[in-house]
C-alpha cells in the first residue's frame, strides 16, 4: 500500500505526491489551475456548502464538523473506495486550500479513507 497524504494547495507539488486530488468545493483563492498541478477536482467528496459555511473554519466547531462530514461521506463510499484502490499502486495526496493545517476537511477525509 502506498501513502495517503494531505497538503495545502499553496505548497509546492513534489514528485512523491502521486495523484493530487483537490477536495474543496470551491477553487482555492489566488492560485492558477496550472500552478496547482491537480489531477482531479473532486467536489462531490468535499463538505457540502451548508456544512462548510456552518463550520467557517472555527477550531471550536471542528469536532462537530468532523462528525457531520463523516456522515456526509457515507453517501460517497464508492468514491472513497476508488481512492483507496489507487493507493495500491501510487501515492495519493488530498489537496485543500484551508489555512488551518490540522482542523480541515482533508484531515477528516484521510482518517475515513485510512479506515476503509
Amino acid at each position: 500500500m502506498k501513502e495517503l497524504k494531505i497538503k495545502r494547495v499553496y505548497e509546492a507539488p513534489s514528485l512523491d505526491d502521486g495523484v493530487r486530488i483537490l477536495v474543496d468545493r470551491l477553487w482555492p483563492r489566488g492560485i492558477k489551475k496550472e500552478d496547482a498541478h491537480i489531477d482531479f477536482w473532486d467536489k462531490e467528496i468535499a463538505p457540502s456548502t451548508e456544512l462548510r459555511e456552518w463550520f467557517g473554519h472555527k477550531p471550536e466547531l471542528f469536532e462537530e464538523f468532523s462528525k457531520k462530514y463523516m456522515q456526509e461521506l457515507k453517501s460517497h463510499e464508492d468514491r472513497l473506495k476508488e481512492i483507496k484502490e489507487m493507493l495500491k499502486t501510487k501515492n495519493v495526496t488530498l489537496v485543500y486550500g484551508a489555512k488551518d493545517t490540522k482542523d480541515n476537511q482533508a484531515v477528516v477525509l484521510k482518517k475515513v479513507i485510512d479506515k476503509i
